[in-house]
């Protein structure tokens, strides 16, 4: 994450060198050190500095960093031949290089070249099975195919070595709601919340799954998890107050009136409803004669 001074004087150095003043080895440090992917930025003012000779040599052994960071970043810009030339230079200086064999993997999957890419990697893991980044690359090349059985298989063998990595467990999920294996996507979700159970974030999208899958047990889960989302962002997400009534809703449908807790149901759905409208108020007035109108088709009055 990002601080807010961290993105000012981020903003103050792209200004700078804009302007002529100075300053592109610093913001490229920066950018290197927050873990950023500006890659169109990177690429400008890093060529610009590996192509003037004195300003290269004054960086010392910092040159053969930024070599690699604008290889990246050229690739990313797909600019192939220049990240091509750079991977060459970098060959030159460590050769057997175990890093530099990763970019020369990561050039032909940039290249479209996925079975040699795929050789490559598996090549390098034979080496450091460890290696999260080859781990990662693997994902992102099955999803560039469109394979996201591939992507899938992949991350589930990534996760086996690296399971605390709350990032490729999200992407997990999200692979499987896009393929409606939400039963799967939840698990995902569950082993997020049990890591990280105070994000908001987590707990509204195992809500979302759980309201998809439906029944009574999931849509009294999902309101739980909803009404969680609500506390822990001080009642301020939109999409957990109209879970809420939508959960409710379907309940009501589900058991016409056989359910003990419909009283409760009730007074929560009209106060999800009333802070709804007044959120919509204040946010978006315009929308307010929409909103009013998805719930009365839920039969929700606030």
């Amino acid at each position: 994450m990002v601080s807010k001074t961290e993105e000012d004087q981020l903003i103050r150095l792209e200004n700078q060198v804009e302007n002529g003043g100075g300053g592109a080895w610093e913001y490229l440090c920066l950018v290197r050190k927050l873990k950023l992917r500006l890659s169109d930025k990177v690429f400008k003012y890093g060529f610009a500095l590996l192509s003037d000779p004195k300003k290269r040599s004054a960086l010392g052994p910092e040159e053969w960093t930024l070599y690699e960071q604008v290889a990246i970043a050229a690739m990313d810009c797909q600019h192939l031949d220049v990240a091509k030339e750079y991977i060459k230079v970098l060959q030159g200086k460590f050769r057997e290089s175990k890093r530099v064999g990763r970019l020369e993997a990561i050039l032909l999957e940039a290249k479209g070249r996925w079975a040699e890419a795929e050789k490559a990697y598996s090549s390098l893991l034979e080496d450091n099975q460890f290696d999260q980044v080859i781990h990662k690359r693997r994902v992102a090349m099955a999803k560039a195919q469109g394979n996201l059985s591939g992507a899938i298989e992949w991350l589930n063998k990534y996760l086996e070595i690296f399971m605390a990595d709350h990032d490729a467990w999200r992407e997990l999920a999200e692979i499987y709601v896009s393929l409606q294996m939400y039963k799967q996507a939840a698990f995902c979700y569950e082993e997020l919340l049990l890591s990280h159970p105070t994000i908001p974030l987590y707990h509204l999208s195992y809500a979302d799954v759980l309201y998809t899958l439906g029944g009574v047990e999931n849509l009294h889960a999902a309101k739980k998890y909803y009404a969680a989302t609500i506390d822990l962002t001080g009642g301020k997400n939109n999409r957990a107050l109209f879970g809420i009534c939508l959960c409710a809703s379907a309940l009501a449908q589900l058991t016409r009136g056989r359910n003990k807790d419909d009283k409760e149901n009730s007074e929560l759905q009209s106060l999800s409803a009333e802070a709804l409208e007044k959120a919509y108020k204040q946010q978006s007035p315009t929308n307010v004669s929409v909103l009013s109108s998805a719930l009365r088709s839920l039969k929700v009055s606030s």
